[in-house]
C-alpha cells in the first residue's frame, strides 16, 4: 500500500488574523501548519525537521530574508517554496531575488491568497498528471500582460492545458491569449488559459480558462485522432528543472502581474484586479458590459465577448461604492471572444489623478455596483 504524506508548513508570523486567514487556507488544502511567531523559534524548527512549504512576514526584512536563506541552505529544507508576506514597503524585487517563490500582500485577502496558495500547492506535489498529454510541435501566437503576438512553440497538449515555450518568461497570475492551427487541421483554435507554472528552460504550462465551443471540438477531434495507447500517453507531471542555488530564475507567483526579472516587467507597472466596467464606442450611447483585469497608468485590459477593431476609441465607465469613473482611451489590439487591450488618452492631471483612483480601487477590491 501506497502512503502518500501530507505536505508540511511553517507559518511565521505574528499577525494574529492574518495567520488565521493563512491556517485556514493551508488546511484546507490539505497541508499540515505550523504556527510560529518568533523568528528566533523559527530558525530552530527549519534545524529539526523538514517543511514542504516557508510562509514568513517581511515585517523585519533583513530577518526575514536571512530566514529564507538559511532554510535554502539546510540539505532538509533546501527545496522549500518560501511564500513571503509583504506590504507596500517592502521592496518586492529584492525579496525575489533573495530566494521567495511566492508573494501575498498585506491585509491578506482569503480569495487571491487561496490562488496563491493552490499554485504553491502544486509546485509542492509530486503526483502525476492524471490526463495524458500528447506532444505536438506547431507555432503559436500568443498574448498576456500588454504584449500582442508574442511567437511560442507548443510543446505538449490535453484536454485541460498546454505547455509551450517561451523566450520570454511570462508574468505569474496572468492569462494568456493562444491562436494556433494544429498539425494536419486548417481550422484556428483560440483559447485562453492561467499560467500554472514555469522553469528555467522556458517551458510554461497553462491551464484553460476559457475554450469557445468551436476551438473544443477542434481539440478534441485532434486529441482523439491522435491519443496513443495508454502504455504510450505521456503522464509525466511538470519539474522545476531550475538549480536551487538560483532562486531568482525558479518558478514565482504571486499577486497582481509580478515577475522575478525586473526584464520582465512593463515600462508602467499593472496591477492585477476584476472589476466590472461599461466600455462605450465614441460618439454611441450603447454600452458594452466587460471586466477590466488589468490596469496601469498607461492601460488596461478588458475581458469580453464583444470586441472591436484596432485604433477604435473608447470611453469607459467604472463605478464602485465609492467612485464613478469615465477614461478615455483606444483599443491597442484585440483576441475575438476574449478581450481587448485598451491604452489610456490621459490628457490632463484631473484624468491622470482619476486612473490612479481606479488603481487603488482595484488594489483594495472594492465590491462594484455594476
Amino acid at each position: 500500500m501506497t502512503v502518500i504524506m501530507a505536505l508540511t508548513s511553517l507559518l511565521v508570523c505574528s499577525d494574529a488574523q492574518a495567520v488565521q486567514v493563512l491556517s485556514r487556507i493551508l488546511q484546507d488544502l490539505g497541508i499540515t501548519v505550523e504556527a510560529c511567531g518568533d523568528l528566533r523559534m523559527a530558525h530552530a524548527r527549519l534545524c529539526d525537521r523538514h517543511f514542504d512549504a516557508l510562509l514568513v512576514d517581511c515585517k523585519d526584512e533583513p530577518d526575514a530574508l536571512d530566514l529564507i536563506a538559511q532554510a535554502r541552505k539546510n540539505p532538509a529544507n533546501q527545496d522549500v517554496v518560501a511564500i513571503a508576506i509583504v506590504s507596500g514597503r517592502n521592496e518586492v524585487r529584492g525579496i525575489f531575488a533573495k530566494g521567495a517563490n511566492f508573494i501575498l500582500y498585506k491585509p491578506i485577502s482569503r480569495e487571491r491568497a487561496a490562488h496563491s496558495m493552490r499554485a504553491a500547492c502544486s509546485l509542492m506535489q509530486s503526483e502525476r498528471r492524471t490526463r495524458p498529454r500528447i506532444p505536438v510541435q506547431a507555432e503559436s501566437s500568443i498574448a498576456y500582460a500588454g504584449k500582442e503576438n508574442v511567437p511560442a512553440a507548443l510543446v505538449d497538449l490535453g484536454e485541460d492545458g498546454i505547455a509551450f515555450r517561451s523566450d520570454s518568461k511570462l508574468p505569474p497570475y496572468c492569462k494568456v491569449y493562444f491562436q494556433f492551427a494544429l498539425p494536419g487541421n486548417t481550422s484556428l483554435v483560440r483559447l485562453s488559459g492561467e499560467v500554472m507554472w514555469q522553469d528555467s528552460s522556458g517551458r510554461v504550462g497553462i491551464r484553460f480558462a476559457q475554450v469557445p465551443r468551436t476551438s473544443r471540438r477542434v481539440l478534441n477531434d485532434w486529441l482523439q485522432a491522435n491519443l496513443p495507447s495508454a502504455s504510450e500517453a505521456t503522464l509525466e507531471a511538470p519539474q522545476d528543472s531550475t538549480n536551487v542555488d538560483d532562486p531568482g530564475s525558479r518558478l514565482s507567483a504571486g499577486l497582481g502581474l509580478l515577475s522575478v526579472s525586473a526584464a520582465d516587467r512593463r515600462n508602467l507597472s499593472r496591477h492585477a484586479c476584476c472589476l466590472g466596467a461599461e466600455v462605450y464606442r465614441a460618439n454611441s450611447s450603447v454600452a458594452t458590459r466587460c471586466t477590466l483585469i488589468d490596469i496601469g497608468l498607461g492601460g488596461c485590459y478588458l475581458e469580453t465577448t464583444e470586441t472591436f477593431p484596432s485604433g477604435t476609441a473608447l470611453e469607459i465607465l467604472v463605478r464602485t461604492d465609492d467612485l464613478r469613473l469615465r477614461i478615455h482611451g483606444k483599443v491597442l489590439g484585440t483576441h475575438p471572444g476574449f478581450g481587448m487591450g485598451v491604452e489610456f488618452s490621459l490628457r490632463t492631471d484631473e484624468h491622470r489623478k482619476q486612473v490612479q483612483q481606479l488603481i487603488a480601487c482595484a488594489q483594495a477590491e472594492p465590491k462594484l455596483s455594476t
